[in-house]
């Protein structure tokens, strides 16, 4: 657990020799930041195709000795590396737990603001930050989003707040931060693999509340509602139900708060349902927990209304990338596991549906039975394609399905065959949604670029044609 991480004082070990675990873009920081401290920093990484300079090898790695070892998010508690460096009594610390250890020393009057959750933590992270720009406070989003926490602490601009989106593998390893006040925006199966099982990918992400001073949880969400029904701080609710004295919610048209308000009995409009980019249901919901953490740093309902107009998700995440002949083709790569695919299917009422990938565990047949009556056509793709093939068969039988094998022709890459197929299917009054609910490493560098070739196969094949 997450309990086992030991967390040292190190920062001034001179000439200390430290191992970082991941060679990617977190790994990559910390070493930057150690090495410009003076520290001799190696890094490992599973990945063969990570070389240079401070990359080692495994054995390599495990021959060695290392006054600490800074662990990247993703490499599992019971990963052979990580076994061993324990039994050598070598103390193990999180990227988390390194950026706090750096802020306590270059930065010791900065606030940190976090959030976490299955799905929609970096459009919640990235409007939360321009609410409080557009009050007048230095904020900067970072963390599982962008910029990594280490990068965003030694920038040479100093911040009033850093706004930190972290993930269930990030909160298992970390214990330091404290956070003025934490989003928990909803829970549902995703890890699963990574985790051992629901019940621990929960319980990681609960732990965001470990040390902090104000959470805001998703009244609408059942499994949130348990698992923090026994923590003791000041719980602010939001939902898209009226609110009750101390929640935060939505009435008619308005999104109220009756939680940061002077007297409980009286409400405030934090903005209008046609402020919302894009007015679906997860997107408001979304925006109640930005707003949440704005108004506990006292951000004006005047700022908050202005930052929610101007605001709109970032690429992949329900991204309209055309509309041609009446077809719209809309680019969620980002729906990364069911829970926010369902979100993305929801928003729409025929959709001729591309998903599938890796699943990390989880099950389709709730994401099916939430939205077949949506689904017109299903064009599925990656390792396991076959589970939500198997819940089209069984729950929506009159839902054509197409598989696009692996191996493509020389002609047309994979995401273009999909996109020939996706418009051979589609008819005005259509969306063609990319939302796989699935990984994307089986077949693509990462969601972006999975998003990224279906935006350049729509545009080639669709909009140039």
């Amino acid at each position: 657990m997450g309990g086992e991480v030991v967390v040292v004082s190190f920062l001034n070990v001179k000439n200390a020799n430290v191992l970082v675990l991941g060679a990617g873009v977190t790994g990559k920081a910390v070493t930057k930041v150690l090495s410009a401290r003076g520290l001799h920093v190696a890094m490992v990484d599973e990945d063969s195709t990570r070389t240079g300079e401070k990359v080692i090898t495994l054995e390599t790695a495990k021959s060695s000795d290392w006054d600490f070892v800074v662990v990247s998010p993703g490499w599992r508690q019971d990963h052979p590396l990580v076994t061993h460096l324990r039994s050598k009594n070598f103390p193990l610390v999180s990227e988390v737990d390194l950026a706090w250890q750096l802020k306590i020393e270059i930065a010791p009057k900065q606030n940190w603001l976090a959030v976490t959750g299955t799905n929609g933590k970096t459009s919640t992270v990235e409007l939360a930050t321009a609410m409080l720009r557009q009050g007048g406070l230095k904020a900067r989003a970072c963390g599982n989003v962008g910029e990594t926490i280490v990068e965003a602490i030694t920038n040479p601009e100093k911040f009033d707040f850093l706004v930190v989106e972290l993930s269930s593998f990030q909160l298992q390893w970390s214990n330091s931060p404290e956070f003025h006040a934490s989003a928990l925006l909803n829970i549902a199966d995703d890890h699963v693999d990574w985790h051992g099982s629901f019940s621990k990918y929960v319980a990681a992400k609960v732990r965001i509340l470990d040390r902090t001073e104000l959470a805001v949880l998703n009244a609408d969400d059942g499994d949130v509602v348990r698992a923090t029904q026994h923590w003791q701080g000041r719980k602010v609710f939001f939902s898209l139900d009226t609110p009750s004295p101390g929640e935060i919610g939505l009435v008619e048209n308005l999104l109220i708060d009756r939680a940061f308000v002077s007297d409980p009995q009286e409400a405030s409009v934090l903005a209008q349902l046609d402020d919302v980019h894009p007015a679906a249901p997860h997107s408001v919901s979304n925006t109640l927990a930005a707003a949440a953490l704005a108004r506990s740093v006292g951000v004006s309902y005047e700022d908050i209304r202005s930052a929610t107009q101007t605001f709109h998700p970032g690429r992949h995440r329900i991204e309209v990338v055309a509309e041609v002949g009446g077809v719209s083709w809309i680019n969620d790569s980002k729906a990364t596991n069911p829970h926010a695919a369902a979100a993305s299917l929801a928003s729409q009422l025929s959709v001729v549906w591309i998903a599938g990938g890796l699943a990390k565990g989880a099950t389709m047949d709730q994401l099916i039975s939430r939205t077949k009556s949506r689904i017109r056509a299903a064009i599925l793709i990656g390792a396991d394609r076959e589970l939500i093939a198997q819940q089209l068969v069984l729950q929506a039988p009159q839902v054509p399905i197409v598989r696009i094998n692996p191996d493509p022709p020389q002609l047309a890459t994979l995401m273009e065959r999909v996109v020939l197929e996706a418009k051979r299917l589609a008819q005005p009054g259509d969306v063609v949604m990319l939302a796989p609910a699935c990984a994307s490493m089986d077949q693509f560098i990462s969601y972006a670029d999975r998003g990224d070739q279906f935006r350049a196969a729509v545009k080639k094949l669709v909009v140039e044609a």
